[in-house]
């Protein structure tokens, strides 16, 4: 019963680990090897990055995007991955 009950544990915890980095059913996460901090650029690097993939892609301002036809808001993540700073791009869809 111990045995099982760590199981559960444990993929609840890779499910939320999965959550909180931002892998979920819907979203878009890109990581970039460079770090943007003017936010007009990182939303160009944002939109050169989906049409690499093929996507139909525009910014209408205050972080939101059509992306292949679909309304998604944009969020930022940093997160510390061995030491090193890491900028991941969440584009969640909006409801």
């Amino acid at each position: 019963m111990e045995v099982f009950l760590m199981l559960i544990f444990a993929i609840l915890l890779l499910f939320g680990f999965n959550r909180l980095m931002g892998y979920k059913k819907g979203n878009i996460t890109i990581d970039f090897d460079d770090r943007y901090v003017n936010h007009k650029k990182y939303v160009e690097a944002i939109q050169q990055e989906l049409a690499s993939q093929g996507r139909q892609v525009s910014y209408k301002g205050n972080r939101k995007f059509i992306i292949d036809g679909q309304s998604y808001i944009f969020m930022e993540q940093n997160i510390s991955m061995g030491g090193v700073p890491l900028q991941r791009t969440i584009l969640k869809p909006k409801k």
